[in-house]
């Protein structure tokens, strides 16, 4: 790991912590002759791998989804507080810079997902694309792996949902409205924030909250079922703005709004305090006294039925402070109803060289 934590401007965590699954750690500290400072930048890799499968799988409750597709690992985005930053430490690397800072591309997720699709026995049901890291990060504009994905979805009319925090999904703005033509998709655009300076330190390297409005007005404005994820509410950071923003999203023409509490799995729970360190000092205290009283005393609670949303006083406020103004403004809750399954007819195994 770093000295010490060091923010950085672009970058969401202020340290690498160590992965969890090492035998050993590495830790400097001064011995009053030398001491190597942390680089200011970081520069962006990207390794490719080509993936055995491409769908993944989940029997969560919690989750309107039982598949994924997830053509990045890790994310460039930078979001401080997110819940798929453990998963990094899967391909050695750490959770905090790295996660950020060293991404995967997946490569032939086409091939291997029209492989799956025209298995015997395969049953139709939406897939979520970006269930962890978003699919439209900014690598996308280079790999257009989910534009390819999005083109063998309609070739064979499968139903599938995205979130995003990116303004690059307005590129294929064209091929979602044929999408949804066919009652094939729906956009949830993730929109934590109306703050500029709050999203420059929480999620540095996405889409202004203007952008994302903008988002939600045109994919409206072309035909395309939207809504929006107040995600994650950070007690005494950003909660203040629920009506706000659940305002602002109705006006761009949001079709319906859905929330959940700060989720702080494995490393993510120091390496929040530390952002919150970094940043919000003198409101340190007052925001992990809040997260611990809406998990059970705890800064994570992973079970079912409780992760996304907590439990308590203040989770209840809350709640009702979000269902009455979602209510006011008429934004319904998040469902995947009305997709169509029906229509949906696998892909050829090979694409046909003389079409």
């Amino acid at each position: 790991m770093t000295a010490e934590p060091q923010s950085r401007k672009g970058r969401g965590a202020t340290y690498n912590p160590d992965n969890r699954f090492q035998a050993s750690r590495v830790e400097s500290e001064s011995d009053g002759w030398w001491w190597e400072q942390a680089a200011e930048r970081i520069d962006t890799q990207v390794i490719e791998e080509a993936p055995k499968s491409a769908l993944s799988w989940n029997q969560s409750p919690d989750l309107g989804f039982d598949r994924s597709l997830n053509p990045y690992r890790g994310c460039e985005h930078g979001c401080i507080y997110c819940y798929a930053r453990p998963s990094h430490a899967y391909w050695d690397y750490s959770p905090g810079l790295d996660f950020e800072t060293r991404l995967i591309a997946k490569t032939g997720m086409v091939e291997r997902l029209r492989e799956e699709l025209c298995r015997p026995g395969y049953v139709c049901r939406p897939i979520n694309l970006s269930g962890n890291t978003d699919a439209y990060q900014p690598i996308e504009a280079d790999y257009a792996s989910t534009r390819s994905l999005l083109e063998l979805l309609l070739e064979c009319r499968h139903p599938v949902t995205l979130v995003t925090k990116s303004a690059l999904i307005l590129r294929d703005t064209t091929l979602l409205a044929e999408m949804a033509r066919h009652r094939l998709v729906r956009v949830f655009v993730s929109l934590t924030t109306l703050d500029n300076d709050l999203k420059r330190t929480l999620e540095p390297r996405t889409a202004s909250p203007a952008a994302r409005l903008r988002v939600v007005r045109e994919l409206h404005e072309a035909g395309i079922p939207v809504g929006v994820l107040v995600a994650p509410v950070i007690p005494a950071i950003n909660d203040r703005e629920i009506e706000s923003i659940l305002t602002r999203a109705a006006e761009a023409g949001a079709a319906s709004a859905s929330w959940t509490l700060l989720r702080l799995p494995r490393e993510v729970s120091p390496m929040f305090e530390a952002w919150l360190e970094a940043h919000y000092p003198e409101r340190a205290g007052k925001v992990m006294s809040l997260i611990r009283q809406s998990r059970g005393g705890a800064t994570n609670d992973s079970r079912f039925g409780q992760r996304m949303h907590g439990e308590g006083l203040f989770v209840d406020m809350i709640g009702q402070r979000f269902a009455r103004s979602a209510r006011k403004l008429g934004l319904g809750r998040r469902a995947d109803m009305g997709l169509e399954t029906a229509g949906f007819c696998p892909p050829r195994r090979q694409p046909d060289l003389f079409a």
